[in-house]
């Protein structure tokens, strides 16, 4: 018998300001930072206002983690200090590691009707990883391959697979998935996953049951009561679930679509200290890190990524 995976925990995202003073929903943060190892961060920058993403994240470090950005509308323009420049457009990734560290600023332009959208996802890198050297991954949107997962489903695979299709990002340490997932109404998707990862799906839009038995009362639901108390077990948009252990997630939908984002990783368990956009193991690593950047010795690396 397949264990599907239960239900752990609901939260919605948090609005919060971050870069220069970019507008967005936080839904994992350094308050879950034992909750979804390896990953530390998932930022939805969504939104139709210019005034709210426009001034951006201009030039700043980072060090021992990933950083992975999906955009689905408008562009960003990037740079970094291994001399990489261009443009993220709508449905591309850039999924980049700062490993030894690396300095960078991503700006968002947003479309031609002033509608920015995408997400930001921070993952940690072991200790035996920290000090790599940064690389650079940029991946179009035709690069990304979008597969048919049963009646009414369909996936794009950033990095995992589907029915025997891959994503184009492979050989990450924390052997990561990422999928973004579309149902029709009165659709269903049943994933295999891995029992010792860790898994969550963050919903774009729309609204859908995310575990088989449809029970939201079998787990902790934090912040506002958003469910629909007549159907009970709905979770809606900018609602992020995290999972129990299992062996495949199960997904369903009734009268309305679904779109979310699909998450997995291998688990470091391994102590974090984390300040700002630098992630190492220890306080005097951060401590290391910190005054090489003040004394212009932060970048190990200089080569092409």
């Amino acid at each position: 018998m397949v264990i599907s995976r239960k239900i752990r925990k609901v939260m919605r995202s948090r609005p919060t300001v971050e870069g220069a003073g970019v507008h967005l929903r936080r839904a994992i943060g350094a308050s879950e930072i034992n909750e979804f190892d390896p990953f530390l961060l998932l930022d939805d920058f969504r939104s139709d206002n210019p005034k709210c993403y426009l001034k951006g994240f201009p030039w700043h470090p980072h060090r021992g983690i990933e950083t992975i950005t999906y955009v689905l509308r408008g562009k960003v323009e990037h740079g970094d200090s291994l001399e990489n420049r261009g443009v993220i457009a709508e449905g591309d990734v850039q999924w980049m590691t700062a490993g030894s560290g690396i300095i960078h600023q991503e700006m968002p332009k947003g479309d031609d009707s002033g509608h920015m959208g995408g997400f930001q996802l921070w993952a940690n890198l072991p200790a035996s990883h920290k000090m790599m050297d940064p690389r650079y991954r940029g991946l179009t949107a035709g690069q990304i391959p979008v597969v048919s997962a049963g009646n009414g489903v369909t996936v794009r695979i950033i990095s995992g697979e589907i029915n025997g299709t891959k994503g184009p990002v492979t050989d990450i340490v924390t052997d990561p998935e990422y999928l973004d997932v579309s149902l029709d109404a009165g659709s269903q998707f049943i994933h295999p996953t891995k029992a010792d990862h860790t898994v969550f799906a963050y919903v774009i839009e729309g609204e859908g049951y995310f575990c088989e038995e449809r029970n939201p009362f079998t787990y902790q639901m934090q912040g506002e009561n958003y469910f629909d108390m007549e159907r009970r077990s709905i979770i809606v948009s900018n609602s992020l679930v995290s999972f129990d252990k299992g062996y495949q997630v199960t997904v369903s939908t009734e009268n309305k679509p679904v779109r979310f984002l699909l998450i997995s990783g291998k688990p470091i368990g391994e102590p974090v200290a984390w300040y700002g956009p630098i992630v190492m193991n220890t306080r005097e690593e951060l401590r290391v890190a910190f005054d090489e950047y003040s004394k212009g010795t932060f970048i190990k690396y200089r080569g092409k990524g």
